[in-house]
């Protein structure tokens, strides 16, 4: 592990240096440029790095990633677990405990070549730059911390810039407009009020607005609804550790109302979803500027003691109007794009590929 140092790469920034590894989120506030990783279930890793530079992201280098074999992939749920649980949280809707209630399963396979040289997951995000470009694209590097995250995020689910906040949560997903189902927008409109909600607590009143609601986005391989919620926290705040309190995890991946959704989550879901489905992203404390996105389209690695292990989370969700099979069908949509580049199967071509990855968001100027 001591050839892979600490780095993370967000917006067309590279950073490195490593200086403070944190879980207090009042350090966000403090100063320098921090690497955020949320995991869903709670844990929180900051990550401040003394040298932050633009740096597109680079080509891959042959031989720096071996993937799974592509048979390999088990997942948390299998299909009749999976469809089940879908039953289940119709029982729940139809009791009116939820409203919805996402449900997630995580892949994982083993990674074949068990040296750093082999398995740098930073070459995974140069890969899935190339495959499956995301606005929200990026890698946190922390091998000492036990934190390698690749992420092909589509979803913003925090952006700050003083006190101004803004969440873009995503509800709705197919493989072409056509797809999109009645079902989907009021999916969509039900978690837009949710984060509606959230947002409410931590800022000040009359100021969280939809400017845009159930606007169309594609994506590589599919297309979401995605609708933008925007507030103004008040001067004085506590900043991002209110922020995180008060709208942690994202209402998009949990389900509303968010508590009960969360109960269901933890009964049905028979593994941890870790950094998938919580928050990753950067913080630029000095500026007071960040972006967080959902950690959705994510894949890190679990360095277990039989040898390292590739994981990527995958979901759906669940309303009255869900068929349990076009559910499952959904969470499989969601993934096989991004498996088969992580397998290596994803035929890349040099040009063609609208390569949004690791350009589009990031500190204007970082400062150190």
């Amino acid at each position: 592990m001591s050839d892979l140092t600490p780095l993370a790469r967000f917006g067309g920034w590279l950073a490195t240096d490593l200086r403070d590894v944190t879980s207090d989120p009042a350090a966000l506030d403090s100063r320098g440029w921090w690497a955020v990783v949320a995991d869903f279930e709670g844990g929180l890793r900051c990550a401040r790095f003394g040298d932050v530079r633009p740096a597109p992201t680079p080509a891959p280098v042959p031989g720096r990633w071996r993937g799974p074999a592509p048979g390999e992939w088990s997942s948390s749920l299998d299909h009749a677990g999976y469809t089940a649980g879908v039953r289940r949280i119709r029982e729940a809707v139809a009791a009116g405990d939820v409203y919805q209630a996402n449900l997630c399963r995580v892949l994982s396979a083993p990674l074949p070549d068990p040296s750093p040289a082999a398995s740098d997951i930073d070459q995974l995000t140069a890969l899935l730059a190339r495959g499956n470009p995301a606005p929200y694209a990026g890698t946190v590097r922390l091998p000492a911390h036990g934190v390698e995250i690749a992420t092909a995020s589509p979803e913003l689910y925090l952006r700050r810039n003083g006190n101004a906040v803004e969440s873009g949560p995503i509800k709705g997903t197919g493989r072409i407009r056509e797809d999109l189902r009645e079902k989907d927008h009021a999916e969509n409109v039900m978690i837009t009020d949710l984060v509606r909600n959230d947002l409410g607590r931590v800022c000040v009143p009359g100021t969280v607005t939809v400017p845009a609601l159930c606007a169309v986005e594609e994506h590589p391989g599919l297309v979401h609804l995605v609708s933008t919620v925007r507030g103004e926290t008040a001067a004085g705040s506590d900043g991002w550790a209110a922020l995180l309190a008060g709208t942690f995890p994202p209402g998009s991946v949990s389900g509303a109302p968010k508590s009960s959704a969360l109960r269901l989550i933890g009964e049905l879901e028979p593994v941890p979803r870790g950094p998938y489905c919580g928050g990753i992203g950067w913080v630029d404390a000095d500026r007071g500027t960040g972006e967080l996105a959902v950690g959705i389209r994510t894949f890190w690695i679990d360095r277990t003691e039989a040898g390292p292990v590739l994981r990527f989370g995958t979901g759906a969700g669940i309303t009255w109007g869900s068929d349990p099979e076009r559910e499952w069908r959904e969470t499989e949509l969601k993934a096989s794009r991004l498996l088969a580049v992580a397998s290596g199967e994803y035929a890349v071509r040099a040009t063609g590929i609208d390569d949004r990855a690791g350009d589009r968001a990031g500190p204007e100027q970082p400062t150190r």
